[in-house]
C-alpha cells in the first residue's frame, strides 16, 4: 500500500453563506471567501461584515476553519484605507488571510505580526526560491501556481519542508498566468486582478489575415467588427483561447503522497450545488486515497454532472500540443451528464418538497444527493404542495412535492439532481 503523508486539508470556495454551509455539510475542512473591495470577486458580493462574522463563527464551531481573501493588487485609491478596513475584519478571527500583493503583506505583517498569511496563486509562485523567500517575510502557506507539474510540485515539496503547500484540483483556469490577464482591461476597462474579470478569452473570435510586405494574422471579436488585434505567437503558442476547466481528481493519491497540505477547490461565483458536488468527490477522493483504496472512476462521472467548458488536468501532467485541452466550439459551461434540479426543504411522510431550479418531470431518472450518500431513483410520484398531481415541475420559482424511494431520509441540505 502506498506510503501516505498526514490528511491534507480540503479547501472549498465560499461566496456566499449558503455556500458555506454546503461545503461543510458535504465534506470541506475549510471554505475562504471575502469581500468585493479586497477580494478577486468583486461581481458577486455574498457576504458582508455581519455575515463574514456569522459565516467565521460557524466555522469555528463545526471544528472548521475560515480563510478571508484579501488577495487583489491594489491602486493607491484603495492602499490608503487599507489597514482600517481590513481591521475590523481580522477582529472577526479568520484563521488567515489570503494575499498576494507584497505591499499589503508588509502592512498586514506591521500591524498584525502573528496573523497567518497564505500567499494567493496571484503571486505566482513556480519555484522553490520563491517559496523559501516568501516564507522569510513571514508567509505561513504557499498556494503554488496552476501552471506547475506533479513531478515540479514534488520538488518544491522536497526542497521546502517546513512551508505549508496548496494547490488547485479543481475550476476554471485563466487563459495566462493565474489572473495576469490583460483583455478585460482592454476592452471593457474590467481589471482581472481587481476582480472584476469579464473572462473576455472565451469570448468568440475570427481569425484573419492582413495584408502588406509580410502579411500577419489578425483577431476580430464577434461584437467588435472592424477592430483588430495581432496575433503574436512565440515558441509557446499563442495566448487568446478558452481553456476546459480543471478536473484534478485522479491526482488526489499522488499529491498526498508529495505531502500536499491542502487541495483547493476554485468557484466562489458558483451554485450550491457545484459546492456540494466538488466537496462530497474530493472528499470521497481524499478518504479512499488515505485508506489506500483504488481510485473509482465514477467519481470523474460524478464532476461530469457539473457545468463544464470540458475538462483537462491542465498542467499536472506535461502534454504534446493536443487541441483537446482547449475549447474551441463553445464559451459557455454546459452540463454534460447530470442538472441540478432542485433543493430539499423538507421531508414527511416520504415525500420531499422541493424548491425547483430547473425543469424536471414525472418519469425522469433523477438522484436524490445528500451528505450522507446519494441515491438514484424514478421519479414516480410528482404533486404540488397541496398534493394535487403534477407531471411536470416547470422551472424555477415553483416548489413541489416528489415521492422518494422507500426506506430514504434525507438529511439537511439535500439536493436533486437529473439524468441529461
Amino acid at each position: 500500500m502506498m506510503s501516505m503523508s498526514p490528511r491534507p486539508e480540503l479547501l472549498s470556495p465560499a461566496g456566499s453563506p449558503s455556500h458555506l454551509d454546503y461545503a461543510f455539510a458535504y465534506g470541506a475542512d475549510a471554505v475562504y471567501a471575502g469581500l468585493p473591495r479586497y477580494s478577486l470577486r468583486v461581481r458577486k458580493g455574498g457576504f458582508d461584515a455581519a455575515s463574514l462574522a456569522t459565516g467565521i463563527a460557524t466555522a469555528h464551531d463545526l471544528g472548521k476553519r475560515f480563510y478571508l481573501a484579501v488577495n487583489l493588487m491594489p491602486h493607491g485609491a484603495k492602499l490608503r484605507t487599507f489597514v482600517d478596513d481590513i481591521g475590523a475584519l481580522v477582529a472577526l478571527g479568520p484563521d488567515a488571510l489570503i494575499m498576494a500583493d507584497p505591499g499589503l503583506i508588509m502592512l498586514v505583517r506591521e500591524r498584525w505580526p502573528e496573523l497567518p498569511i497564505h500567499l494567493s496563486v496571484q503571486a505566482n509562485t513556480v519555484n522553490a526560491a520563491a517559496v523559501r523567500f516568501w516564507a522569510a517575510q513571514g508567509v505561513e502557506r504557499v498556494i503554488l501556481s496552476r501552471e506547475l507539474s506533479l513531478d515540479e510540485i514534488a520538488a518544491i515539496r522536497e526542497a521546502c519542508p517546513d512551508t505549508e503547500l496548496e494547490v488547485f484540483v479543481h475550476g476554471a483556469l485563466c487563459i495566462a498566468y493565474s489572473g495576469r490577464c490583460l483583455l478585460s482591461g482592454y476592452f471593457n476597462h474590467r481589471d482581472a486582478n481587481q476582480g472584476v474579470c469579464t473572462n473576455a478569452c472565451r469570448w468568440r473570435y475570427r481569425l484573419g489575415e492582413v495584408g502588406g510586405a509580410e502579411p500577419e494574422f489578425v483577431l476580430e471579436e464577434g461584437e467588435r467588427p472592424g477592430e483588430y488585434m495581432p496575433v503574436f505567437e512565440d515558441e509557446q503558442g499563442t495566448y487568446i483561447m478558452n481553456s476546459r476547466d480543471l478536473r484534478a481528481v485522479e491526482h488526489v493519491a499522488r499529491l498526498i503522497e508529495i505531502g500536499i497540505d491542502c487541495l483547493k477547490i476554485e468557484g466562489r461565483t458558483k451554485s450550491d450545488y457545484y459546492v456540494a458536488r466538488t466537496a462530497q468527490v474530493y472528499r470521497q477522493a481524499i478518504d479512499d486515497a488515505l485508506a489506500g483504496r483504488a481510485f473509482r472512476v465514477d467519481l470523474l462521472e460524478a464532476l461530469e454532472g457539473l457545468a463544464n467548458r470540458g475538462y483537462t488536468e491542465g498542467f499536472y501532467r506535461r502534454h504534446g500540443a493536443d487541441p483537446a485541452l482547449q475549447n474551441y466550439d463553445c464559451g459557455a459551461s454546459r452540463n454534460q451528464r447530470q442538472l441540478f434540479v432542485g433543493e430539499v426543504l423538507a421531508v414527511r411522510d416520504g415525500w420531499a418538497e422541493v424548491a425547483v431550479r430547473n425543469r424536471f418531470a414525472r418519469g425522469d431518472q433523477l438522484e436524490l444527493m445528500s451528505p450522507g450518500g446519494n441515491h438514484p431513483f424514478r421519479l414516480e410520484a410528482l404533486s404540488d404542495r397541496e398534493g394535487a398531481p403534477l407531471e411536470v415541475a416547470p422551472g424555477a420559482g415553483w416548489t413541489v412535492r416528489v415521492r422518494l424511494p422507500e426506506g430514504v431520509v434525507p438529511g439537511a441540505r439535500a439536493l436533486l439532481t437529473r439524468a441529461v
